[in-house]
């Protein structure tokens, strides 16, 4: 069965409400979602994280199936956070420096388009960005990036069991941390 409650295990916020105003989303994938969500969960400025599947084709994912590699999903964590405390260039950096975006369908020994690095926006400025720091990463790690960058397509929060899990199983699965490949933040031109 898939989510059926409604708030943060850590920090008691609406995972699946109405997105507060002036607030922004996004979808990320990183290979598991386990690790992933408790990387972004700390950030400063994110609102709210939670664990789900997107990008596939089946009309109602759960992980079993996922998992079988037949529904063309991934497992993503949909991130609400605050523009004015991190920047979507802040979370890119996050996000390309926690996993390796040039391993296609798999992270480390997870093996499976739902292990497959992903970025999934909400907007054109996103898009745009999403785009200019794989190509700076791609410099970066001196190999192909393979981080899948779209429209976000429909997000299907995953079981209640899958929400923050690592604050629930402190000693469970991660395979998420930094990779030793960093890369600095372009500086804008104020306009």
């Amino acid at each position: 069965m898939l989510a059926t409650i409604d708030k943060h295990h850590v920090n008691g916020n609406s995972m699946f409400g109405d997105i507060p105003d002036g607030m922004q989303q996004v979808q990320f994938g990183m290979g598991c979602f386990w690790g992933a969500e408790r990387i972004l969960w700390k950030l400063d400025g994110v609102y709210v994280t939670s664990v789900g599947y997107s990008g596939g084709t089946h009309p109602s994912p759960d992980y079993r199936l996922v998992c079988s590699g037949s529904t063309g999903h991934a497992e993503m964590v949909h991130v609400v956070y605050d523009p004015k405390v991190i920047t979507f260039e802040e979370l890119l950096k996050v996000f390309f420096e926690n996993h390796d975006p040039t391993q296609g369908n798999r992270q480390g020994n997870d093996r499976g388009t739902q292990y497959r690095s992903a970025i999934f926006t909400y907007s054109d400025a996103q898009m745009a960005a999403a785009k200019e720091a794989s190509k700076r990463y791609e410099e970066a790690y001196g190999r192909t990036v393979t981080t899948e960058i779209r429209d976000a397509p429909e997000y299907y929060p995953a079981e209640d069991s899958h929400q923050q899990y690592l604050a629930k199983n402190p000693q469970g699965y991660c395979a998420h941390g930094p990779t030793g490949v960093t890369c600095p933040i372009p500086e804008r031109a104020s306009a």
